[in-house]
């Protein structure tokens, strides 16, 4: 039950993480951080913090009881591969983050898509599991088509490869697997498909799910959509919570998908509480389903907590306490998200220290990820460092935003400036209508 000052665990220290520390300030909760630096964004709001890696859930576990907290909430992905959840539940903390078991939906690949198929749900695409090295060889060697390469568990948005992107010949892709069959145990292939990604999260208490805005993210480190795969360098909505070149049918074959895998999950004893983000395609066959996740996506998760009306602290308490409204409430606004990065992202990072004016327009934001410093000046890490922010009644409009905050970051860096542009979007609208 929410009191009326709610004490708050907040695991993680990404720009995801501060966008979440933000709302829950604003809706009046007492933050208890848990992270792995020291981001100067969310010790401002944190009653108290821990610094301690992620996935070290005792240590976690043992902060939450000795302060008391009414509510947990994990950002990041490997922290659901702990026991964290399920030991926070089992000591009486509420948490709007799904159990080891319902997060099994993300953090084992091959587990999603056998539970997909068992229960019928819609958007499946071709796939094969393997454990065997003599059987995948052959498989591939007689397949005949593009494939996908997906390892069976979390590599933080960049161990999936894809023929013609990250390898160029079915060999190429065959030694690939075997790597990972070797390393995993197993790996999983799948077609390939063509079309268009989106991202749908939605707020999930194990029986209700409330969707969020369409959004779409870049993971590709250089513009024009080249180079290695990263953590993501940005993201787009749109003011009407679609996307210029997703139509409304495509979202709700979407969200369909979602809340058929929620009642999978349930059926089998896996009540998925929290936010369930879904990765699909538009293709020219329908909705295609290309991964589900069990957390905020990171860019995309900051995108729309940046438009968000709604309470978040209420909002997560709904979520833990099977609660939760089907309808949650989000402006009517376009974003823009850029994440500046170190020099080299994506293969050879060279971290350095960038320094910040303070913020003037309230329809920017500006959100620390993995640095340590003060709001001023920070030292980077070798991984994202600073997520801005334009907010405006058109996507163009709020990618403009972006340039002019940008001037406030000073020091070496890279940042993708096509995000969001109208030369952007105009491509993949034409691609759309063909």
């Amino acid at each position: 039950m929410r009191s009326l000052s709610s004490k708050v665990l907040l695991v993680g220290s990404g720009g995801r993480e501060d966008a979440i520390a933000t709302k829950l300030q604003e809706s009046g909760a007492e933050i208890y951080a848990a992270m792995a630096n020291k981001n100067p964004s969310i010790l401002r709001y944190a009653r108290a913090s821990l610094i301690a890696r992620e996935t070290d859930w005792d240590k976690i576990l043992d902060f939450a009881i000795l302060n008391k907290v009414d509510l947990a909430f994990i950002g990041p992905d490997p922290v659901l591969a702990t026991p964290l959840v399920d030991s926070l539940n089992d000591k009486g903390v509420p948490t709007a983050s799904p159990s080891m078991g319902a997060a099994r939906i993300e953090t084992d690949k091959i587990f999603m898509r056998n539970l997909l198929q068992k229960h019928g749900v819609p958007g499946g695409v071709l796939n094969k599991s393997f454990s065997s090295e003599k059987e995948c060889t052959e498989w591939i060697s007689t397949y005949g088509k593009d494939f996908v390469v997906k390892p069976k568990g979390l590599t933080g948005g960049k161990g999936v490869k894809v023929m013609g992107d990250h390898f160029s010949s079915w060999q190429e892709g065959l030694n690939y697997a075997l790597e990972l069959v070797k390393r995993d145990g197993s790996v999983l292939i799948e077609e390939r498909l063509a079309g268009e990604e989106f991202s749908l999260q939605a707020f999930s208490d194990g029986t209700t799910l409330a969707a969020m805005p369409l959004a779409q993210d870049y993971k590709r480190a250089y513009e024009g959509d080249s180079g290695p795969n990263t953590g993501g360098m940005g993201s787009i909505t749109d003011s009407d919570h679609l996307l210029p070149f997703i139509n409304k049918k495509a979202r709700d074959d979407a969200f369909d998908i979602l809340r058929q895998a929620s009642i999978a999950l349930r059926k089998e004893g896996y009540p998925f509480k929290g936010v369930m983000y879904g990765q699909f395609m538009l293709t020219a066959s329908g909705v295609r389903l290309i991964e589900i996740n069990a957390r905020f996506a990171d860019p995309e998760g900051i995108n729309v907590l940046s438009i968000l009306q709604d309470n978040l602290l209420d909002i997560l308490f709904g979520v833990a306490n099977g609660t939760l409204s089907n309808r949650i409430d989000f402006l009517k606004k376009a974003t823009v998200l850029r994440y500046v990065v170190p020099i080299g992202y994506g293969s050879q990072p060279r971290p350095g220290r960038l320094s910040l004016d303070p913020l003037q327009d309230e329809s920017t934001k500006i959100y620390y990820a993995a640095v340590n410093g003060s709001l001023s000046s920070v030292e980077m890490t070798s991984s994202r460092s600073i997520a801005i922010v334009g907010i405006a009644d058109s996507i163009p409009d709020a990618a403009r935003k972006v340039d002019s905050a940008s001037s406030l970051v000073h020091g070496e860096y890279y940042m993708r400036r096509d995000i969001g542009t109208a030369e952007m979007l105009a491509g993949k609208i034409a691609r759309f209508k063909n």
